[in-house]
């Protein structure tokens, strides 16, 4: 567009001149003249300009801009509305998006319905050498999105899983990733204990944030300082408050009832868990580990005679250290005893251990989903769907999960 060239008006002849020329009428219109060019210099296109010189003056007009509105140079620029005037805010499109990769489609499901949304649409398949192939179904550029993945077993191959989900989510242009781990694999490898040993906990970190992910949200990790692992943010969520809303539904004394740690290096979360039932009395169970998956109990640290004895671990393997912790329990004299666990891995023998009859319930969260083989009467599997949900739905909107 060409430049806007400023209106100039032309000089004004001087009566004398224009008399001289056209006589008395020539005088008249050399005054009609001279007002019409002091109008249009004032009122033309709304912008006020210096007074018109007289007829007797020879000066020039100067005068704004033809194409500039009035009060231009002070008016306040703003972008234009996205949306019409008077709207409501709820029409805003709504950015959040849910996916869900193989692992544990059912309580991604579950996750969804609480939060009144659809499963986002994506394509998962493997090829017939074992790659795993992911296609996002939907637009997501510029959503926030959500993974529901946890890494179960088979843990490499939920865990690669996961980490081409995010890529293709990083490749569709979407605002942010969250990766959802209602279980993390390889949190027991958390630290360095013998020599030229590997710490998988921080690797599997690395490689996530790596992949394209822009926070973590975690269920019950095996150790606090997994958080710590991750390069981006973690918000880390416990499953223990369902466990908790359950076992108050029991109905159990609170002089009846005793925590028990399976392990001196639970003794911190049993403690947190005892508090949580009215400050409840807590006992450790010495163990010592001779090789992996393989304990031995030594002794037990506090009274257990005819009590209630809830036995807390954030997950349960092949279940040998809760049921030897067990076994001890009811030698030393305890009424009954309740398992509890967030995480069901349940590896062989785990199912023939807890199913003998040394418990009288056995409490874990759907966090990984079980298989029919996996079932046995003493199983109650709580679901952690709404507690994911809430938290998925307070990381969306920036407030606190806390």
């Amino acid at each position: 567009m060409n430049a806007a060239v400023p209106f100039q008006a032309q000089p004004a002849a001087s009566t004398s001149g224009c008399a001289a020329r056209l006589g008395t009428g020539g005088s008249r219109m050399c005054r009609a003249a001279a007002a019409q060019l002091r109008a249009r210099a004032q009122s033309g296109n709304g912008v006020a300009a210096e007074e018109a010189p007289s007829s007797s003056s020879s000066s020039r007009v100067h005068a704004r801009p033809v194409l500039a509105p009035p009060n231009w140079e002070s008016a306040v620029r703003s972008a234009p509305q996205l949306f019409p005037r008077g709207q409501h805010a709820a029409a805003v499109p709504n950015r959040l998006r849910i996916f869900s990769g193989t692992s544990n489609p059912a309580l991604s499901q579950e996750v969804a319905c609480y939060l009144g949304l659809d499963l986002g649409k994506m394509k998962i398949k493997r090829f017939a050498d074992g790659e795993i192939y992911v296609q996002v179904g939907e637009s997501i550029r510029g959503c926030d999105v959500f993974l529901i993945q946890p890494t179960t077993p088979p843990v490499n191959d939920n865990m690669m899983e996961l980490l081409i989900m995010i890529d293709a989510c990083k490749r569709a242009s979407a605002r942010s990733i969250t990766a959802v781990l209602p279980y993390f694999g390889y949190a027991r490898a958390d630290r360095k204990t013998q020599g030229r040993e590997a710490i998988a906990a921080k690797l599997s970190a690395n490689i996530i944030t790596e992949a394209g992910a822009d926070r973590v949200l975690a269920m019950d990790l095996h150790s606090g300082q997994c958080v710590g692992y991750f390069d981006i943010p973690v918000d880390h969520v416990y499953g223990d408050s369902v466990i908790l809303d359950y076992l108050s539904s029991k109905r159990i004394s609170s002089g009846d009832l005793v925590v028990v740690s399976p392990d001196v290096g639970g003794v911190a979360r049993a403690r947190a868990f005892a508090k949580k039932l009215n400050d409840a009395p807590l006992a450790i169970v010495d163990k010592r580990r001779s090789a992996h998956n393989v304990s031995e109990v030594m002794n037990l640290i506090g009274d257990v005679r005819g009590k209630v004895a809830v036995l807390v671990d954030d997950m349960i393997d092949t279940a040998g250290t809760i049921t030897n912790a067990a076994k001890v329990l009811h030698v030393e004299g305890a009424r009954e005893v309740y398992a509890c666990a967030t995480h069901a891995v349940f590896s062989p023998p785990a199912v023939e251990r807890l199913s003998s009859g040394v418990f009288q319930e056995v409490i874990v969260a759907n966090t990984i989903p079980l298989l029919p083989e996996n079932q046995f009467p003493e199983l109650t599997v709580l679901s952690v769907a709404n507690l994911l949900g809430e938290a998925i739905w307070r990381v969306y909107n920036a407030t606190s999960v806390a």
